[in-house]
């Protein structure tokens, strides 16, 4: 009976608290408007593949928006590659960051797969590596189950025993090169199986108090999710997290700053194309039982059929405040800018690896008549428990442990 209590009391408080508005939707015939299309080889997973720009890919049919209003983002399954050249593919990135307070929801219906092939949906920081990376849906070759991950500077680990559903890795400490992972352990994360249970969701919050995410096949998939309208999300009835990482063992603030997202497929590569990574699924895919020679040189299809990503939305949402001030000039992410008032946001291209830098001159009503600061104090202080959720209710689930029975 207490522990019924104590959990209606949890409930009731996450479902007052945890309430995000939408600060950008990518979807439909627009979808790929405000992303940076990168344009060159492989350098960061030695992989053998070309990204190509955006009017190649355009223009081969590599990303474009199906007649569902889905968007198509493949790997080039028609060329005949020759030995000494690499595949087309593509990778993309947010022109927006989005800082802490941010949540990321990703419908699609289908993920890359097959022998070489290596796809993800990852997040990074300005200062790649330094400013930390999120890997939200990751896996090579034929693998069935999605492996989500952080990276950072030396400094932050992940507590095996934290609360989610995955499966740790065999490394704590996120600084080396695997990362902080886990593996998805509900049915339907990856390869074959993923499409056919009919596609599925992923979610993401990233927040002061941890990083926290979600994955649900479509028969699973919340009501605050499915039957939303896209304008907010209330994420109280999502359970438990499938991968989690506390700031309790990695100070989320230090370790990571605002993120672009990313969504790519490379081929072989150093994970997916070395060692017993290839040999266990895809060793005897060609005479030489190499990624590269039996993979990527030759005919693309039918290797490569099932190679795309086809994406329903990505939906951005935030849990930011409305700027208390009544004119701010700076560099800006989406989720820290967003506002109540009227903004005016002009992009001043800036090269480097993480697209275009956004100005934005924000004018705000918030402190007209003298209310600002009473109408920030009334909210500042529910904002501030959004993020305490998941470690409350850690503790709480810890302390609920280590109880005698009632």
């Amino acid at each position: 009976m207490e522990r019924w209590l104590v959990l209606q009391i949890f409930v009731s408080y996450i479902s007052f608290v945890n309430s995000y508005s939408l600060v950008r939707e990518y979807s439909g015939q627009s979808f790929f408007n405000r992303w940076n299309f990168y344009g060159g080889y492989d350098n960061l997973t030695q992989g053998n593949a070309i990204w190509v720009n955006e009017s190649y890919a355009t223009s081969q049919g590599l990303a474009y928006v199906d007649g569902q209003g889905h968007a198509i983002i493949k790997v080039d399954n028609i060329t005949d590659v020759p030995m000494g050249q690499n595949r087309s593919t593509v990778r993309i990135t947010t022109q927006d960051t989005y800082d802490l307070g941010s949540l990321w929801v990703i419908d699609l219906y289908h993920l890359p797969y097959g022998c070489s092939v290596w796809p993800a949906f990852w997040s990074f920081g300005p200062n790649w590596p330094q400013d930390g990376e999120i890997d939200i849906i990751e896996g090579i070759n034929v693998m069935s189950a999605n492996q989500m991950a952080i990276h950072t500077t030396p400094g932050c680990t992940q507590n095996v025993s934290e609360y989610q559903l995955g499966t740790s890795g065999s490394t704590t400490n996120c600084s080396e090169a695997s990362g902080c992972t886990v593996t998805e352990t509900s049915p339907n994360s990856y390869e074959s199986g993923f499409a056919v249970a009919g596609g599925g969701v992923f979610a993401t919050q990233f927040d002061s108090s941890g990083i926290f995410i979600w994955f649900w096949s479509r028969p699973d998939i919340p009501a605050s999710i499915s039957q939303s309208d896209s304008a907010s999300m209330d994420i109280s009835q999502w359970g438990t997290p499938h991968a989690s990482y506390f700031s309790s063992t990695c100070n989320i603030s230090q370790f990571f700053s605002a993120q672009n997202l990313v969504l790519d497929i490379t081929l072989c590569g150093d994970w997916a194309g070395t060692g017993d990574n290839y040999n266990a699924s895809c060793g005897n895919s060609g005479p030489t039982g190499l990624c590269y020679q039996d993979c990527v040189v030759g005919p693309g299809s039918p290797r490569y059929d099932n190679a795309y990503f086809n994406i329903s939305y990505l939906r951005a949402y935030t849990s930011a405040l409305p700027s208390p001030t009544s004119t701010i000039s700076n560099t800006a992410t989406v989720a820290s800018a967003t506002s109540m008032s009227s903004t005016t946001t002009t992009s001043t291209p800036s090269p480097g690896y993480g697209g275009s830098t956004w100005q934005s001159i924000e004018s705000s009503d918030s402190n007209r008549d003298g209310w600002g600061p009473i109408v920030m104090l009334l909210i500042a202080a529910p904002i501030v428990l959004i993020g305490s959720w998941p470690l409350m209710f850690k503790r709480r689930h810890q302390s609920m442990q280590a109880a005698p029975p009632a």
